[in-house]
């Protein structure tokens, strides 16, 4: 649906295959043993880290959808609240999704593997279970090792190396109509896309050349909004989802709703193609530092890929991932949908900027609990992932400064736990 923004610098990809179920050669998760986690804690971003975490309390609860909220107290020691919350919301989004009809045909194929639906919500109500009654992030990991057997992605290597990046929901200012200033239009799709004949227009033929759109484009009258920078045009083109601040003071959120029959390129990728980056020096600000310097090559490489995105306005609902429910900032990933299991609870240990109290962002290997809930055009294999991390300019430096080699681990409840209800 979208890239990272790394993705749009940079271009990683690997080959796919059709759909979840329909495995090339074989699975890509192994089942491994906590010897391998032994030094990795499960999760330090869900602590206070002025909170002692030697009490390890893990309170009795079945797996059961309705296993009372009661025991949520506010008064539980060791938490980061706002985190928890955050993590609750990712998890109960995924299962609002595990119990539609999409959930039950994406599984489908997989019923008597260890992936099945009933076992992956299952597994994720005793973690919703575990989240809101353990009195410590400590105590949860105890009770996560305990209960939980975890499945490592084999990765790009067969060995289970992972490249992470990260995607955002920009926010841009812009106009409902074309002013000097605002002159770059988002578009809506049109009624007849889906009788448009193959190959589909290009990027050029659709927006002209300069990003201007035309007179002539089939997509005259379907401008949505207007932009005062075609590369901001472009971002957003990127990710997916916008949130805008209008000139008449009010907001407008965009989500995705079609593209064109083209693969994802690169502009970064083009860029280091033509030897005006080597692939290791290339960042984020870099190459926006790059057309701000050289405007005029915006009309040289943006054309370069034709995959042309659409868009509806989402009425300020939160931006949707490719399994209809809402993102999650740093809780949410997406991932290659052929090979991975929608909607599962995973856990990432990889190379994420975060903004410290000093204000200035660093990139620190950490562990994260996340959910897999969406997917990309240029996330492609059991080697890639891309993490959602929010909305804004903030989330927007992170997502530009994330790239880099980690892993990918997913969380089934034991079977005997399963038995026991």
């Amino acid at each position: 649906m979208r890239k990272s923004i790394v993705t749009f610098g940079w271009g990683l990809s690997m080959l796919a295959v059709a759909s979840w179920g329909q495995i090339a050669h074989s699975f890509p998760l192994r089942e491994i043993s906590l010897e391998k986690l032994r030094f990795v804690g499960l999760d330090d971003k869900l602590g206070d880290n002025e909170t002692d975490f030697t009490q390890k309390t893990i309170y009795p609860c079945q797996t059961n959808p309705s296993c009372p909220d009661a025991k949520t107290s506010t008064s539980l020691s060791g938490w980061n609240e706002s985190q928890r919350k955050a993590l609750l919301t990712a998890v109960e989004h995924s299962l609002n999704y595990l119990s539609t009809a999409k959930a039950i045909a994406s599984y489908r194929r997989q019923a008597d593997a260890e992936f099945n639906l009933p076992r992956v919500k299952r597994s994720l109500f005793r973690f919703k279970e575990l989240l809101l009654t353990t009195d410590s992030p400590a105590a949860l990991e105890q009770a996560v090792k305990a209960e939980f057997v975890f499945y490592q992605s084999v990765g790009k290597d067969k060995r289970g190396k992972v490249e992470f990046t990260g995607y955002f929901e920009p926010t841009y200012t812009a106009s409902r109509v074309p002013t000097a200033k605002y002159r770059y239009p988002l578009y809506r799709k049109p009624a007849s896309f889906n009788r448009w004949s193959l190959p589909h227009p290009t990027r050029a033929q659709l927006e002209g050349k300069d990003g201007l759109g035309s007179n002539h484009s089939i997509l005259k009258g379907h401008e949505l909004v207007w932009l005062g920078d075609r590369l901001e045009a472009f971002l957003v083109q990127v990710q997916g989802s916008a949130r805008l601040k209008m000139t008449d003071g009010t907001t407008m959120t965009l989500g995705y709703d079609g593209t064109t029959n083209y693969p994802y390129v690169s502009v970064g990728g083009e860029l280091v193609k033509d030897g005006v980056f080597e692939q290791d020096q290339l960042t984020l600000p870099k190459l926006l530092d790059y057309f701000a310097a050289n405007p005029d090559q915006l009309s040289r490489y943006l054309p370069r890929n034709n995959r042309f995105i659409f868009f509806r306005e989402t009425a300020g609902k939160p931006p949707t991932g490719s399994l209809s429910v809402p993102v999650t900032g740093d809780r949410s990933i997406a991932t290659d949908k052929s090979l991975m299991p929608p909607g599962a609870l995973a856990l990432i240990v990889a190379p994420i900027p975060d903004v410290q109290s000093t204000g200035e962002i660093d990139t620190k290997v950490v562990s994260r609990y996340v959910l897999d809930q969406d997917t990309g055009s240029a996330i492609k294999g059991a080697g890639r992932v891309d993490i959602f991390l929010g909305t804004g300019e903030v989330a927007g430096e992170r997502a530009g400064l994330l790239n880099g080699k980690g892993h990918l681990f997913y969380l089934l409840l034991k079977e005997q736990k399963l038995s026991q209800n």
